[in-house]
């Protein structure tokens, strides 16, 4: 669906700009090539992002055994591990599969959870590695970016285009409107379709992490504690947001989106849902 939008707009924004509709046959190498860039190296992409560093068993064994006793009972290959330098609190798994999977956890987690609930987010994050929502919202985060790319490419090719071509052709001017209309609208409906993705599986992995532990109040309770700290996560941005386990922003000014288009759902429901279990 997201490459059939994605050539819809190029072929709307190229006809808008006068181009010749021989740019259609573009448009499905471009968005073909954006979706197979996006399968194979999304990781790479938001791990480089996020400035993550892989690490080996060695450097944290805690880490290591934890997220290997959690594979054992999820029946799962053991994903590889990567620590981001950062004393807030947080992690979040990516890579297309469980065979290329990557589990990511701040230093601040490693030093402020305990062990129970250190746990939780782990296996809250397998989870989405078990559910294969890792290839879907890596897959989403790239396609999101080359929606709001091209948008900003049109808006400013109307600086350059040449208006005569409308003035002759009262077709031409619909486009042209059209055109306008969808680069504004575009990432806000790609945005909005990326973050109700998110939200439904942040509840799925809380379920399935707490029936990997056994113990819902491990999740729970580093809950509570991400939510009362209110130390942003410097690596992130709007294109990672919603992979961590919780936003990482913390309603820090010059992050207003991140109020208006909630990457998460309220976490004091998540917990209420836990402690429910």
């Amino acid at each position: 669906m997201f490459v059939i939008f994605v050539t819809t707009l190029i072929y709307v924004f190229s006809r808008a700009s006068g181009y010749d509709i021989s740019f259609v046959a573009m448009a499905l190498i471009i968005s073909g090539a954006m979706s197979f860039a996006s399968y194979y190296y999304s990781d790479q992409m938001i791990l480089g992002m996020s400035k993550a560093k892989q690490i080996q068993k060695k450097d944290n064994p805690r880490l290591f055994r934890m997220v290997e006793n959690l594979c054992i009972g999820a029946g799962i290959l053991i994903p590889k591990i990567y620590i981001i330098q950062d004393s807030a609190i947080n992690a979040f798994a990516t890579g297309r599969d469980p065979k290329h999977a990557v589990v990511c956890a701040t230093t601040g987690a490693l030093e402020r959870l305990n062990d129970t609930e250190l746990e939780g987010v782990l296996a809250h994050e397998l989870s989405h590695v078990q559910n294969f929502d890792i290839r879907l919202m890596s897959i989403v985060s790239i396609l999101v970016g080359v929606v709001a790319l091209l948008a900003d490419i049109f808006l400013r090719s109307m600086w350059y285009r040449d208006r005569d071509n409308d003035r002759n052709s009262n077709t031409g001017g619909i486009i042209l409107i059209i055109g306008i209309i969808l680069a504004i609208l575009s990432p806000i409906i790609a945005t909005l379709i990326q973050l109700s993705i998110s939200r439904k599986r942040e509840f799925l992995a809380d379920a399935s992490g707490a029936l990997l532990t056994r113990y819902p109040e491990g999740l729970a309770s580093a809950l509570e504690k991400i939510a009362k700290d209110k130390e942003p996560l410097e690596v992130a941005n709007n294109a990672t947001a919603h992979l961590y386990i919780a936003n990482p922003f913390k309603n820090i000014k010059g992050h207003m989106f991140s109020g208006l288009f909630n990457t998460h759902p309220p976490i004091a429901e998540r917990i209420k849902i836990l402690r429910s279990m």
